[in-house]
């Protein structure tokens, strides 16, 4: 089958990864329009759940971003100088750039055809292939030049958010909120690994022109945010991406939903078929779930591509719903963060739990009970062991289902050559 794949992102990537896996007879090339190398954005969070599914799929890919990946272990909350507020929690991550590194040079090694520097502007010179996989991030082309037989719609936020780093190595994930004189802006922060962590922030429009964001320069920009957020910092750096522009640019929260994830022979995968809000740290991991749905879509339907696309969708467009609909609910918390850290009696223990509940999951009565019992450091160590163990069992069942799978994708391919 000749596959093409116009972006070469994680989704992209990944995709071409498990479908080569499934068939080295596929011809699969990623067209790429950035350098190779250059990517934008920090690091990629995610959970047990996703290093499950990357073992299942390529284990040779897994173990790299295994090693690759930090723990944060624990949330704090904190509120300008009131005490800390936790919750409980962990969660992986790596750097962006090493990511898309190993997804590279394992593409190669599968024999992906790869492209950068080339942006694909008319996809007539792709008529040869039997499908066209758009991986073209958030502002799809391929998408946005026929959003009516998608069905696409977007709903952006109001508050504005910067993407940065800090040589700061945060141990547990961090909000940090912090009241200036032009009102609340706030960190989320979250370790990368022994010399960096991401830090995203984020005001409301209010906040944002109080404080003139929108009128400094990178450098000056950095320097101002470093001064508010200085006692967390510890006299660590705010890194920027954005060096070559005059002033800088806040971004809002794109809510990007489709309808329908294919059209003809075009599946869109990834940022491409739907967002999520930051907030809820689901991007690269869906694009990873979106990679494997649809390789394997493909398999089981053979060379009939409608009918693998018919399946893609039906299957897993329906589960993204729900994330999406959770997504929607976090950005919107956030945007009524200022009146909620304002409103009367509300203390870093309960806007702590009003952040634990911003999914629009209430949840039942004993996880505020729970939530209180984490705030007292005996009963908050001991609630780290028991999800020490979880992580650990987690660890166990990985390791006993890696070689059944590598003997899988062995098969796979020796029955292919």
């Amino acid at each position: 089958m000749e596959i093409v794949c116009v972006g070469g992102g994680p989704a992209g990537l990944y995709f071409a990864i498990c479908a080569k896996i499934r068939d080295p007879q596929h011809r699969i090339r990623v067209f790429e329009r950035k350098p190779e190398g250059v990517t934008f954005g920090w690091g990629f969070g995610f959970w047990d759940d996703v290093l499950t599914s990357l073992y299942a799929n390529d284990p040779v890919t897994a173990r790299q971003i295994q090693a690759a990946s930090g723990l944060w272990d624990g949330i704090e909350v904190q509120i300008s100088d009131k005490p800390t507020a936790y919750l409980g929690g962990y969660g992986l991550s790596m750097g962006r750039l090493r990511l898309l590194e190993i997804l590279v040079a394992r593409a190669r090694q599968l024999g992906v055809e790869l492209h950068f520097e080339r942006e694909v502007t008319d996809l007539a010179e792709f008529a040869d292939a039997d499908l066209v996989v758009a991986s073209d991030g958030i502002n799809s082309r391929l998408r946005e030049a026929d959003q009516v037989r998608f069905g696409t719609t977007t709903d952006t936020g109001r508050n504005y958010y910067l993407w940065l780093g800090t040589d700061k190595p945060f141990g547990p994930f961090q909000y940090i909120f912090e009241r200036t004189e032009a009102g609340w802006i706030w960190l989320h922060c979250y370790y990368l690994d022994e010399q960096r962590s991401t830090c995203l922030v984020e005001a409301p429009p209010e906040t944002w022109h109080g404080l003139g964001l929108d009128q400094l320069s990178p450098e000056e920009c950095l320097t101002k945010l470093a001064g508010i957020f200085r006692r967390h910092l510890d006299g660590h750096r705010l890194i920027s991406q954005e060096d070559q522009v005059s002033t800088v640019t806040g971004l809002h929260g794109k809510h990007v939903r489709n309808a329908r994830w294919y059209r003809d022979n075009i599946a869109l995968i990834g940022d491409a078929a739907h967002t999520t809000h930051f907030s809820i740290g689901s991007g690269t991991r869906l694009a990873i779930g979106d990679a494997v749905a649809l390789a394997e879509a493909v398999d089981a339907h053979g060379d009939d591509v409608s009918a693998a696309l018919r399946a893609y969708d039906s299957s897993r467009r329906p589960e993204l719903d729900h994330v999406q609909e959770q997504a929607l609910d976090s950005m919107r918390f956030l945007e009524k963060v200022p009146e909620l850290l304002d409103a009367p009696g509300m203390d870093p223990v309960q806007f702590a739990f009003a952040i634990a509940r911003r999914l629009g999951n209430r949840g039942a009565r004993w996880r505020y009970y729970l939530h209180l019992a984490t705030q007292i450091q005996l009963l908050r160590a001991a609630r780290g062991k028991l999800t020490a163990a979880r992580r650990m069992r987690a660890e166990r069942r990985r390791a006993k289902n890696e070689g059944s799978a590598a003997q899988g994708s062995a098969r796979q391919m020796e029955d292919a050559l």
